[in-house]
């Protein structure tokens, strides 16, 4: 089975614990119905948080949604000025017998245009 990766981003309008993990939730809710992903197909997952996000770690979202035994990684991004404030940001590594350009990527709310040059 080929190993793909799966792109999503999303924001929060506040930096509370509750905000992000239901951002985070929202997000892999959405990228895993687009893409008919299953528990089952998921190797690890790598979330990034912007320098303005201090409440909690996007992967205690993800293990709220049921991921708690799939290898989660957090990590800072990048503080590049004029860069989407408050964004979340999550690579999923998958085993797929989609085609990479088939993949659907998904940007949420403050994150819709990052990336407009990917399928969605």
């Amino acid at each position: 089975m080929p190993v793909r990766a799966l792109r999503g981003a999303t924001t929060v309008d506040d930096d509370t614990a509750e905000a992000i993990h239901a951002a985070v939730i929202e997000l892999l809710g959405e990228m895993f119905a687009r893409n008919t992903v299953s528990h089952d197909d998921l190797i690890s997952l790598l979330f990034t948080a912007t320098d303005d996000l201090h409440s909690a770690f996007p992967a205690a979202g993800a293990r709220q949604f049921g991921l708690g035994d799939v290898p989660l990684l957090c990590a800072r991004e990048l503080d590049i000025v004029g860069a989407t404030p408050r964004c979340i940001r999550v690579l999923v590594h998958l085993e797929t017998p989609v085609d990479r350009s088939d993949l659907r990527h998904v940007y949420l709310h403050g994150a819709v245009g990052l990336r407009d040059d990917l399928p969605s």
